[in-house]
């Protein structure tokens, strides 16, 4: 009797567990990942130019205007876009510019629930949310002034 119970029960789990795979969005249970570019920076004179910016926004499934702010905001200075590079006053280091590359990411980009990249911005009411296509949460984040 209780090797039959258990048998029950764990065929019920197993259906339960099937349901539940059914019904998670294709990225979740797909093992194709993107790559994220490595960012590419050079100084010339008395600018910094960032010769793969459109490239990374596009990967990122971010605006470009976010991306740039962030930057801008974080290396307290003016910067605009030209083509596919962004161009930023001043002169900044690879390794500075890689470092913030790195906290958008882990900021803007990363599910803090499930730590996939599959996320995207919606609004709700005056309020920017991350929502994540993987595991289905919705996170606040933090807003760029």
């Amino acid at each position: 009797m209780w090797k039959d119970h258990q048998k029950n029960k764990d065929k019920f789990y197993e259906q339960i567990l099937g349901r539940a795979k059914d019904s998670l969005p294709e990225l979740a249970v797909s093992d194709n990942r993107f790559v994220i570019p490595e960012l590419a920076s050079e100084v010339q004179g008395n600018r910094t130019f960032v010769s793969n910016f459109k490239e990374i926004t596009g990967t990122l499934n971010r605006p470009d205007s976010h991306f740039l702010k962030f930057l801008t905001n974080e290396l307290g200075t003016n910067g605009n876009v030209e083509g596919n590079r962004a161009v930023f006053q001043g002169k900044h280091s690879s390794f500075q510019l890689k470092k913030l590359f790195k906290r958008y990411l882990n900021d803007y980009l990363i599910c803090p629930e499930c730590s996939k990249p599959d996320t995207r911005f919606i609004q709700q009411g005056r309020i920017t949310m991350m929502k994540c296509d993987a595991c289905g949460a919705t996170t606040s984040i933090r807003s760029l002034s």
